[in-house]
């Protein structure tokens, strides 16, 4: 699947030293989470930058999504939260549960292409804000190349589309992959090097003094280093950082 990253045209013999990176790229996006800023490099998310989060059932990947979107919306990004994972019911009821009191824009769409025109929209009522789109999750979409119906490449048009608009736009997308309990996701290989970054969330079932933590791994960034992972706890009001490490 072909990635649209030429957004401009730059005659040949072009020497990189004279490409002027626009302003935007350059300011980084803080999440107002240490560890999530961290693990990003130490000062949030790169404008355009397209994360795919996965991690095994039972993990916390919608609430950890949840209070990521919360943390943006109070250090003044918009963020539309998209789920056809979960009612809307069931999503307030896990705010409620963990005290989020900022508040982020919803919708329960599965049309990649309605999802993206829905967020031109509230992207065109406050341009001043950096936008996130979150997607819960990647194997709910449908890109509609074939109407309704849903084959193996539905994935990789369906992220396609959605880092093409990222690019294009400067806007920021985490998508969540569900994967099985041994850890696999159809497609993992190729959908991996489609973004710019990877992070995926497991539980300690091991080691003793971290049994039951949730561990938050960096395996991609392309605007940052990756190897470092994160040992969380998960209780009733949310996630809580206890121990750190980088590999590399």
């Amino acid at each position: 699947m072909r990635i649209r990253t030429q957004l401009e045209d730059f005659p040949l013999g072009t020497n990189i030293l004279n490409v002027d990176v626009p302003d935007k790229l350059r300011k980084k996006i803080s999440t107002g989470i240490t560890y999530w800023d961290d693990s990003l490099g130490g000062a949030g998310f790169t404008p355009s930058c397209v994360t795919l989060f996965v991690g095994t059932p039972g993990a916390g990947k919608t609430t950890m999504m949840l209070e990521l979107a919360n943390a943006l919306t109070r250090n003044g990004s918009m963020v539309m939260y998209n789920t056809a994972e979960e009612s809307l019911y069931q999503l307030k009821m896990t705010v409620d549960r963990l005290n989020l009191r900022k508040g982020f824009i919803v919708g329960q769409e599965t049309n990649v292409s309605k999802i993206l025109g829905d967020c031109d929209k509230l992207r065109a009522a406050a341009p001043e804000k950096p936008f996130f789109l979150i997607v819960d999750s990647l194997q709910t979409l449908n890109d509609g190349k074939y109407g309704d119906n849903v084959n193996s490449k539905t994935a990789e048009r369906s992220l396609s589309m959605i880092t093409d608009w990222c690019k294009q736009n400067y806007t920021n997308a985490i998508v969540i992959g569900q994967v099985t309990k041994g850890g696999q996701m159809a497609g993992s290989n190729v959908l991996k090097h489609m973004v710019d970054a990877m992070f995926s969330l497991d539980i300690e079932r091991k080691e003793q003094d971290f049994l039951g933590c949730r561990i938050l791994q960096t395996e991609k960034n392309r605007f940052g280093g990756s190897g470092h992972i994160y040992f969380l706890t998960l209780r009733e009001n949310g996630f809580q950082e206890v121990s750190r490490i980088t590999i590399g």
